[in-house]
């Protein structure tokens, strides 16, 4: 029967988009050489999908059971995307399912128009809505190049559009889709011979092989098939093979909208990302002011929120920028290894020390106990995780021939991988602890030894975090269903291993329940990390909790300080 495209398909293409991006991640990564080779453009992909898919379960979750409406989940794909995005390829992602979200939920004649509704979308609509994508990435990018995933996005577009013909309303969505995974898939094979940096390096555009990953997800979420990846031309070439070949022309996921020689050959050392309120007219001069200061400049977005994305010298012209355009928010700079390179030539060089310890922490006074043992932090802020590119310039930090990643966040265990994988192509030899909780990174470094052999260190102190039962209090933010009930907003829930254990209405006796649960099974140290939130009053009523209630178990108390969370809670 032909199939449509409704809330139910779009849920399940999210699902499946953001499955065949991280199985596709570490190979997007290898590829990634134009314009800057930093192994980035698969992690950055999966991150801005992943955002995407979260907000398509939240807006899924407030729907009609009997009738979802197709609007709403495209929309908050879009917008989740939007929020979410990384780097340049996945800032294009968004922008492509915007203008797929602008088409999509009606028909030209209002919600109940005969080629579309609020709930499904025809096979011809579809064509119309990649069609749309595919101008709207186009019309975001300050200087189009051809070879990308533009290209890649406009043959999808142009294959659909074929396939369509003279559909009928509600036609079969599984056909076009399928057509614009072919003309993707025969696109991106093209594009070493467009892109001089490609054909050097033997591989094809990394963005535009993300693309035809959600688009095979597409495929799938219609027909029920499973879409295997296509074996493309020069897919085996590594990141380092590739920026030899490329001369050092190449670049994170920004190889959609580079100006070669805009910025001298080495290129800009800074990406700039960040979300903007502001009007369209103020974000037309935000184009105007930003393009002459870098390159791979795109905008995306609309209705008062833009994600601005930019490689400048000078990243606090770019800010300034959106200050004067409006609120910028979200601010990330990250700071290209062409830079470093610049930077090592110009100061005295620096011995490498034998061993580093590298480890995302949330708050300044975590950072700081980090630091007293001897690591390297990057910080974790509330809703916006460190990019690979961060952790990468980490390691180079840490000035160490053999290096220990401790990401401390579950979420965080393909960004970790990427720069791990980054790093190893340096000539930096990196061992990734998955620790999901600051408090594990904690128990690491308590057994970290620098003087043993580097398979022993990590071997004991991945025992340690292992060892480390974690938990963790926030508040909730509105009603919502959880594994240990249903919570209203301002509960206290207590998360034992990622999970909803204990649903409280204050921070000390929802943090006695959990500490109860967490050494019903033994223990003999609890570690607590405050947050500013978190009064000393409370602590002492913690502490006096274990001393009266679990003999021979010591606590160890910690600020968290600003950023932190409201308590973490470690159990060794």
């Amino acid at each position: 029967m032909p199939q449509n495209l409704d809330a139910v398909a779009a849920r399940a293409w999210s699902a499946l988009a953001l499955e065949a991006l991280g199985q596709a991640r570490e190979e997007i990564d290898a590829i990634n050489v134009y314009p800057v080779a930093d192994a980035d453009t698969g992690t950055n992909l999966y991150l801005t999908m992943e955002s995407a898919a979260r907000a398509v379960e939240a807006a899924f979750a407030g729907l009609d059971p009997a009738r979802p409406a197709l609007a709403e989940v495209v929309r908050a794909m879009a917008h989740g995307a939007l929020i979410g995005a990384r780097g340049n390829s996945g800032t294009i992602l968004a922008q492509l399912l915007r203008g797929m979200a602008q088409v999509l939920p009606s028909g030209p004649e209002g919600p109940e128009g005969p080629e579309g509704d609020a709930y499904h979308a025809d096979g011809a609509r579809l064509a119309l809505a990649l069609g749309r994508a595919a101008d709207a990435a186009y019309q975001a990018v300050a200087h189009p190049v051809e070879g990308t995933v533009l290209t890649v996005a406009r043959a999808a577009a142009d294959a659909a559009l074929a396939a369509s013909g003279d559909a009928r309303p509600y036609g079969d969505c599984a056909t076009v889709a399928r057509a614009a995974y072919e003309g993707a898939c025969t696109a991106l094979d093209a594009t070493p011979g467009q892109l001089a940096a490609l054909g050097r390096a033997g591989v094809v555009d990394a963005g535009g092989r993300g693309l035809v990953a959600v688009l095979g997800a597409l495929v799938g979420a219609l027909s029920g098939e499973t879409v295997r990846p296509r074996a493309a031309t020069g897919v085996h070439a590594r990141v380092a093979d590739a920026e030899d070949a490329a001369g050092g022309e190449g670049g994170e996921g920004a190889e959609e909208c580079a100006v070669p020689g805009a910025v001298g050959a080495a290129g800009p050392a800074f990406e700039v990302i960040y979300l903007l309120e502001a009007d369209d007219a103020a974000v037309d001069r935000l184009r105007a002011r930003l393009d002459p200061l870098g390159d791979s400049l795109v905008v995306v977005g609309g209705d008062g929120l833009w994600n601005v994305h930019v490689h400048v010298d000078d990243a606090g012209a770019a800010v300034e920028a959106g200050v004067e355009a409006g609120r910028p928010h979200r601010i990330r700079i990250t700071h290209f290894g062409v830079g470093d390179a610049h930077t090592a030539r110009t100061r005295p060089p620096r011995e490498r020390v034998q061993r580093g310890i590298v480890a995302v922490v949330p708050g300044d006074g975590l950072a700081a106990l980090y630091a007293e043992a001897g690591a390297t932090t990057v910080p974790a802020r509330a809703g916006e995780p460190p990019a690979s590119g961060e952790l990468v310039q980490a390691i180079r930090r840490a000035h160490a021939r053999e290096v220990v990643l401790l990401p401390n966040d579950a979420e965080l265990r393909h960004t970790a991988a990427a720069a791990a994988e980054q790093a190893r192509s340096e000539g930096v030899r990196v061992a990734l602890i998955p620790t999901r909780s600051a408090v594990q990174g904690i128990a690491a470094l308590a057994v970290h030894e620098p003087d043993r052999r580097f398979d022993e260190d990590v071997v004991a102190m991945t025992s340690a975090a292992g060892a480390a039962r974690y938990a963790e209090l926030v508040v909730a933010e509105r009603q919502s269903w959880t594994t240990a009930g249903i919570c209203q907003a301002g509960d206290v829930l207590g998360l034992i291993d990622g999970d909803v254990a204990v649903i409280g209405r204050e921070v000390a006796g929802t943090a006695g329940a959990v500490l109860d649960r967490m050494l019903a099974a033994g223990g003999e140290m609890v570690t607590l990390v405050l947050g500013d939130a978190v009064t000393d009053g409370v602590a002492e009523r913690l502490e006096k909790h274990v001393r009266d209630g679990h003999l021979a178990v010591d606590t160890v108390l910690y600020r968290g300080g600003p950023q932190s969370p409201l308590l973490l809670i470690g159990v060794e």
